[in-house]
């Protein structure tokens, strides 16, 4: 719903998945319903650090404008998959991390950029033990620890990011979609339990639609720079408890996940003046299609309203990852 709504205002969008069958097929979709047929898809496997890599440089070598990166992708369960390492982790902070400082001269490039990592109120339960930060999971309980974890890893993230990034003018946003009834939980559901679930989840859950508002609302919404590292819930800045506003513990956690990207000394120097400006000059036929910035007039619209694309300023091209890791 996310890239839709980006698609429909006339966003060049790049899904990044883990499956190609399905991702095309979304890609497919997306372009019959927005009419839109800048969608496309990219192969992404945040679970491996190689494929980030090789989706960075893809990425890099064939799109000449970044201008929101939007981590939508995450796992709840490591489900049958036993590794050496923080599964969870893995797909839901590491992951993007690493393609966020991959991506960051095109952001740069193209500033001012946004970047949205999609968080959750389950951060409120996190609590990160750097000397246990990358140990495998395993059992449902740990599951749910960890999960919560990873989230406040994120919110983390967005803060440190932020501050890592002042000035450059790119803006960084935690977002909490809400309860959203998606495959996210119910799919690691014992297939007998579903079926009593399911109507529950469709009562008390917010529908995909709905969930997707917050997040497009920190990617396009005017005048919310000054709030970036923030946390924001239902379009709303929201505060978060102390252990998800620590700046020692969010500078900590991005020594640790520098090490465990394998991120090495070269790669920690920024773009030089000169790189930048040349990258930014690059000619683009999507900066000048709308002369007016993007923006969420509505954050909750009617499913039969349509996309104000008078209120675009350029033609953004986005970065949307599924709400799930796609088998």
């Amino acid at each position: 719903m996310t890239a839709l709504e980006l698609a429909r205002r006339g966003a060049r969008v790049v899904l990044a998945c883990r499956s190609r069958e399905r991702g095309e097929a979304a890609a497919f979709d997306l372009r019959q319903e927005s009419g839109n047929n800048e969608v496309i898809f990219m192969a992404l496997d945040l679970a491996n650090l190689a494929s980030v890599r090789a989706f960075a440089t893809a990425f890099l070598s064939s799109e000449p404008r970044l201008d929101i990166l939007i981590h939508n992708a995450g796992i709840s369960s490591c489900g049958r998959t036993r590794e050496a390492f923080n599964l969870l982790l893995r797909v839901n902070h590491i992951g993007p991390f690493l393609l966020t400082h991959l991506l960051l001269p095109c952001l740069k490039a193209c500033a001012p950029s946004r970047v949205v990592v999609v968080a959750s109120a389950a951060h409120c339960r996190g609590r990160l033990d750097f000397k246990r930060l990358d140990r495998p999971v395993v059992g449902w309980r740990q599951e749910l620890r960890a999960y919560a974890d990873t989230k406040l890893a994120n919110v983390l993230f967005a803060r440190e990011l932020a501050n890592q990034l002042e000035g450059t003018g790119i803006t960084c946003y935690a977002a909490h979609p809400g309860p959203v009834n998606s495959e996210l939980f119910l799919r690691h559901v014992p297939g007998w339990l579903r079926p009593l679930l399911r109507p529950l989840a469709w009562l008390v859950l917010r529908a995909p639609r709905g969930g997707a508002q917050t997040p497009l609302y920190c990617a396009l919404q005017e005048g919310i720079e000054p709030l970036s590292g923030r946390y924001f819930a239902n379009c709303h800045v929201e505060e978060v408890p102390p252990a998800a506003r620590d700046d020692r513990a969010a500078h900590r956690l991005w020594e640790a996940s520098k090490r465990l990207a394998g991120l090495g000394p070269g790669e920690d120097a920024e773009p030089d003046e000169d790189s930048q400006s040349e990258d930014s000059g690059a000619p683009s036929s999507l900066s000048t299609t709308h002369p007016e910035e993007p923006t969420v007039s509505q954050p909750y619209p009617s499913p039969q309203s349509s996309p104000d694309l008078s209120k675009m300023t350029h033609r953004i091209q986005a970065k949307v990852e599924p709400e799930t890791q796609l088998s």
